[in-house]
């Protein structure tokens, strides 16, 4: 991929992690504590850096504000996502921090368990925002906002009057996380991209399918949800309007980690280009099954 180059104005923000994932699969299904063979990756991850791999690959121009470390790994990632087509001049450098990681293990069913090492971004705190201030000052297009942040910086954020006017698109990063969105629900801002057990937490109850627990969310008070269950039906519930659902395609499962952070990017880009709700839906149902069965999108 042609790397794409530096410019102090991209079109998308993409705040929160970036970092080496480490992720180990096996072929077939593992019960609690096999130790069975397999293959283990090195790949740049992080939710916000996914995401904005992704968005490139639609043709746009993401940068990520995150912590990224000077050591070696953290040299080795910023190149890599620079020849992915991320910009990376707006990145905390000098937080005197280590590189995160973030360890998952896979089998043929999906995803067995994950260790997200994300402490030099709780610890960076603000100062990955510092650019908003200076070259992204006066942001008003889409941000990415990545629930690995810490509730009080989500907090901040949703106050923060640089990012006023931005169009905000959250997801939680994980079940675990899903909590830390509460500030940018009850400030009724962003549209907030979740599986179906975090929107349940959110909700707080349980939810026998998608559109109920998007439903459920509005309800909370959050203006715009997409929910994902899987290989069930897709749903998407806005504040005064119908309620969407599409059904994913069947897939060969050959991954699963980052299939929501490629839904988001496909959703938003198809946004951008001004497609109509119906068909945004199902452009990021598709891109999201593609990712699941081995296949880049676009």
């Amino acid at each position: 991929m042609t790397t794409v180059p530096d410019t102090p104005r991209p079109d998308i923000l993409c705040i929160g992690a970036m970092l080496w994932d480490v992720i180990g699969r096996a072929p077939r299904r593992m019960a609690p504590g096999a130790d069975v063979p397999g293959r283990i990756r090195h790949i740049p991850g992080g939710v916000a850096l996914n995401v904005a791999v992704a968005l490139a690959r639609w043709g746009l121009r993401p940068a990520v504000l995150s912590a990224v470390g000077r050591d070696p790994e953290g040299e080795a990632l910023v190149a890599q996502a620079r020849r992915l087509g991320v910009l990376t001049d707006h990145l905390a450098r000098d937080t005197g921090l280590p590189t995160d990681t973030y360890m998952g293990i896979e089998d043929s069913e999906g995803l067995i368990a994950a260790i997200a090492d994300v402490h030099s971004l709780e610890d960076a705190g603000t100062a990955i925002l510092a650019p908003l201030d200076g070259a992204l000052s006066g942001w008003t297009a889409p941000v990415v906002l990545d629930g690995n942040l810490t509730e009080d910086l989500l907090a901040f954020v949703a106050r923060d009057p640089r990012l006023a006017a931005a169009d905000l698109r959250v997801v939680p990063a994980s079940p675990g996380k899903a909590e830390r969105l509460e500030p940018l629900i009850a400030a009724r801002r962003g549209c907030f991209y979740l599986n179906r057990l975090e929107a349940e937490i959110l909700a707080g109850r349980a939810c026998p399918d998608a559109a109920t627990a998007a439903q459920a969310v509005v309800a909370r008070g959050a203006a715009r949800v997409l929910v994902t269950d899987g290989p069930h039906a897709v749903a998407e519930a806005m504040a005064g309007a119908p309620t969407l659902t599409v059904t994913p395609p069947a897939v060969t499962v050959a991954r699963v980690t980052g299939a929501g952070d490629c839904f988001l990017a496909a959703h938003l880009a198809a946004e951008l280009n001004h497609l109509p709700r119906d068909a945004a839906l199902r452009q990021a149902v598709d891109a999201a099954a593609a990712h699941v069965s081995g296949k880049d999108v676009p």
